[in-house]
């Protein structure tokens, strides 16, 4: 759903100081004309009353999508209806900037690379439909030697937005005489288990021209302009050495160290908001409610679940460990910083126009009452929709 207006009346906007106001915001085009005390009735305009209106919400770190394109093991769905689907669940979430987490591995399959020339190629041609401003964040698995060229050319044509170094094959590796992970990973990949361990053992041969790889891809990354991160950082060392090649981001630190070197060189540092959400890690990683409150963690992305952004936030909120602009900021201005998107991420002149009103009611769970992207209303939650 789209629909024209032109002011949000009668909400609590979230200025860029902090504080939460009443206020009228006028939109023209795509941006935000003006932001002024309440003036009665406008023409075309949403009665925000009793909701808040906050900047909409920038994820920088998405893999939920993966859902949508095989829902389950070997079962496979068009990628048009994929990200249509997602966009709409994006959009019911209040998010209005998704990077696309696209894993471009060794492995076939789900993250091999036929799935991603073809993720790559509809994301782009796409893109003007989508409601949400869509974009691509690339992890690249550092084994994945053969696809460097292939990489590069798409960082040439403007297609990547956000290029992260992953390297899993460690881990997985040590896993080759666990059945059951290698049945896992077999059923991504598609292939049979015999086969799977004898390409994992192929790749790790590879080891020796990884970081050279690396390096090569940083370098093309940052003449681009194209933001940079790094995943699952250990050590301190990992850190310092990704940071000298420009990974500005620090996404999901494994351990303490890590984190605390990544604040030290004022990395941006992502974990999961599902992390908070539920009060902990999935897979037994750092606290992020803990990072949150100690100031160690500057960034919340959904990871793999879209609501959580939002009620990620609002838990920080309810159990006072930040106050909404902090907590708000987790998720909107603080990732759209670190992308490099100077133009959202606020509610402020000349910032586009992404909005989400939300009505925090009394039950735990927010309500995401509508989202409005580059100043067009694209979700509406059933009866919530009011013009004035």
């Amino acid at each position: 759903m789209t629909a024209e207006f032109r002011s949000i009346r009668n909400g609590r906007a979230l200025l860029p100081s902090g504080e939460l106001a009443a206020a009228d915001i006028a939109i023209e085009g795509s941006a935000i004309a003006a932001v002024e005390p309440p003036a009665g009735a406008a023409a075309r305009s949403i009665d925000a009353a009793g909701l808040l209106v906050l900047p909409g919400i920038v994820d920088l770190h998405g893999d939920g999508f993966e859902r949508q394109i095989m829902p389950r093991p070997g079962v496979a769905f068009p990628l048009d209806v994929a990200l249509v689907d997602t966009d709409r669940q994006l959009l019911a979430n209040g998010i209005t900037t998704a990077f696309h987490a696209l894993t471009c591995s060794w492995e076939p399959g789900l993250r091999g690379r036929d799935t991603a020339v073809r993720f790559v190629e509809r994301l782009a041609a796409m893109r003007p439909q989508l409601g949400c401003d869509t974009r691509l964040h690339l992890r690249w698995e550092t084994y994945n030697l053969a696809m460097i060229e292939e990489v590069e050319r798409w960082m040439a044509a403007g297609a990547v937005h956000l290029l992260a170094f992953n390297d899993h094959l460690p881990e997985m590796h040590a896993k080759r005489g666990d059945r059951t992970a290698m049945v896992k990973y077999a059923e991504r990949g598609q292939i049979d288990v015999a086969g799977f361990v004898a390409l994992l053992e192929r790749t790790a041969a590879a080891g020796p021209g990884v970081p050279a790889a690396i390096e090569r891809l940083a370098r093309a990354a940052a003449a681009r302009g194209i933001a940079l991160a790094s995943h699952d950082d250990k050590t301190a060392a990992d850190r310092q050495r990704y940071q000298a090649l420009g990974c500005t981001i620090c996404e999901f630190p494994m351990r303490a160290e890590a984190m605390a070197e990544a604040m030290h060189l004022r990395s941006a540092v992502v974990m999961g908001a599902p992390n908070v959400l539920r009060g902990h890690s999935h897979n037994g990683s750092l606290d992020a409610t803990a990072a949150v409150a100690e100031g160690r963690c500057t960034i919340l992305a959904s990871d793999y679940y879209y609501p959580a952004q939002a009620l990620a936030a609002f838990r920080l909120i309810r159990e006072k460990i930040r106050d909404l602009a902090a907590a708000w900021a987790l998720v909107s201005r603080n990732p759209a910083r670190a992308a490099g998107l100077g133009d959202r991420g606020e509610i402020a002149l000349g910032k586009r126009a992404d909005l989400v009103l939300i009505d925090p009611g009394p039950a735990r769970i927010p309500r995401v009452v509508a989202t409005i992207a580059r100043g067009k209303l694209v979700h509406v939650a059933g009866d919530a929709w009011r013009f004035a």
